[in-house]
């Protein structure tokens, strides 16, 4: 799917999310797209702050447009794991990540940028840069180094946005996620 049509499957849920009060970033490629270089994608990642009080309201707001299954997502909550929404026209799948209770995890939150999309009424909450590439070499670690896509993800994001990263941060972030000779390959590369 091009990254406009995802992105607009993206805007359907996080006008949503919004509405409720739901915090959310968009992660993943999508975010690689925004930061980085473009691509087609298959689906869209989203970290939720989802509570369990807002999970009726979620699933009543989206079933309309959205395959969603309801103890799914309560169990989802209650593990802190994800679950997946498919929009019922076009066939694209959303997966949502419910927030870790950790450290790294708020504070990514916390760093995420709002990218406006050229219509101050459509405007989304996105990854750090940072957080988004080391995001991808962890995703590429955990796949033993054989998703070039990943790969190629991270080197995008690193040339596109190269002197206006927090290094620091990145270099910290990837210690935290055993990402740091990843990163200062990638690094290396990037140049």
């Amino acid at each position: 799917m091009e990254t406009s049509d995802a992105l607009e499957a993206v805007l359907e849920v996080t006008t949503i999310l919004d509405t409720l009060a739901i915090p959310y970033l968009v992660g993943g490629s999508l975010a690689s797209s925004l930061h980085g270089v473009p691509r087609s994608t298959e689906d869209a990642d989203l970290v939720v702050e989802l509570e369990p009080a807002k999970i009726e309201p979620l699933v009543k707001a989206l079933q309309e447009t959205f395959y969603i299954d309801e103890e799914r997502v309560r169990d989802a909550v209650r593990r802190r794991a994800s679950f997946n929404i498919i929009r019922l026209t076009g066939i694209f799948k959303i997966d949502l990540f419910v927030l870790p209770d950790t450290p790294g995890s708020r504070l990514e939150m916390e760093r995420r940028q709002v990218v406006d999309l050229g219509d101050p009424e459509r405007s989304i909450f996105v990854a750090s840069a940072e957080d988004t590439v080391v995001q991808k070499l962890h995703w590429y670690r955990l796949g033993r180094g054989i998703s070039e896509r990943q790969w190629r993800d991270a080197l995008g994001v690193l040339r596109v946005q190269k002197g206006r990263l927090d290094l620091d941060y990145l270099r910290e972030t990837a210690v935290r996620l055993e990402v740091e000779g990843l990163l200062e390959r990638a690094l290396r590369e990037a140049e």
